[in-house]
């Protein structure tokens, strides 16, 4: 059976105090409604000072999100390590983990914008040095005993749910990212397909003499909304696709790699581009991949639409998945 994923970032150009309590209401409603119709994951993620207002605090919603539902998991892709205190990051997982019995994933990455650096007081140049000091010291404060952090000795409680510990990724698209995460024995979530990538982190898991797996986005991940009729949707929503296709675009320098850069410029290059789709039910089921990641509230999408494409998906996508 394919990995379902509703993805939510909240944003919402030009949006009122009002509209944006109703959008993230509506996600909530959104994940409850995913979770009952056996949809596997919502999926969130963390920037800062975006005028589009791009969710800001993912572990807020994610433990929102746990509130509403059951069974569904909560990945959190990423959260931008260097820029959270790493006693109070643990602390705050932890709590998550023990909400939820253990439906917390956070892939771990250091972003790629200095303006969010700048914004926290952070330094841009550390961020390296600051990702490998909170990635050690989580993992020694879920095991819930004393230990030395920044020259005193600090303890952090409670324990997770999960043992040995909350599932945690090293997330990027360097290999420095693949070698952080094989020195560790954690898992390697590439921002992208890239194979020569994941050989790399598994030469390194024999050179450390550690253990680890790779979480890898597949050679075609796009981000999908269902609609009975593409070329309507396309006429009257594509701007919303567009707008966080050109914010992305705008943050990544020519070296990031991710599996939703685009290179658009219009509604008509993003189509033809395929990052992101729209599709009836019927394309969306003979697609046949293992892992379809749906967008609903995608750049200010119109929540009403949001619903639509989250209805279609799970009535007449989901059900015909495992035939």
């Amino acid at each position: 059976m394919p990995v379902s994923v509703v993805r939510f970032n909240l944003v919402e150009p030009g949006a009122t105090p009002a509209s944006l309590s109703a959008r993230y209401r509506a996600a909530l409603e959104m994940a409850a409604y995913a979770d009952e119709h056996g949809i596997t994951t919502v999926q969130t993620e963390e920037h800062h000072g975006v005028a589009n207002n791009w969710l800001p605090s993912p572990f807020a919603f994610a433990g929102a999100v746990f509130g509403a539902t059951r069974h569904i998991a909560v990945t959190v892709s990423a959260v931008i390590g260097p820029l959270h205190d790493p006693l109070r990051l643990a602390e705050d997982i932890a709590v998550l983990d023990l909400l939820s019995g253990g439906r917390l994933v956070t892939v771990a990455g250091i972003g790629y914008r200095p303006e969010e650096y700048a914004q926290f007081d952070v330094e841009w140049k550390q961020r390296g040095r600051l990702q490998d000091e909170l990635l050690k010291t989580v993992l020694k404060a879920w095991s819930g005993e004393e230990f030395e952090y920044r020259g005193r000795t600090v303890r952090v409680t409670p324990r997770p749910f999960s043992d040995p510990h909350p599932l945690l990724l090293v997330g990027g698209s360097s290999k420095a990212a693949a070698r952080r995460a094989a020195r560790l024995g954690l898992p390697f979530f590439p921002s992208a397909h890239l194979p020569d990538l994941e050989a790399y982190y598994k030469d390194r898991l024999v050179e450390y003499g550690t253990e680890g797996w790779t979480m890898m986005p597949g050679a075609e991940t796009p981000l999908l909304h269902i609609a009975e009729d593409p070329d309507r949707a396309w006429a009257e929503y594509g701007a919303h696709f567009l707008h966080e296709a050109r914010t992305y675009a705008s943050w990544q320098s020519g070296d990031i790699r991710s599996a939703v850069k685009s290179g658009a410029t219009t509604v008509a290059e993003l189509r033809a581009e395929g990052v992101y789709r729209i599709l009836t039910p019927d394309e969306c089921v003979a697609l046949g991949l293992d892992n379809l990641v749906l967008h609903p509230l995608s750049g200010g999408m119109p929540v009403d639409e949001g619903w639509r494409s989250l209805r279609l998906f799970a009535e007449r996508v989901l059900p015909r998945l495992g035939e």
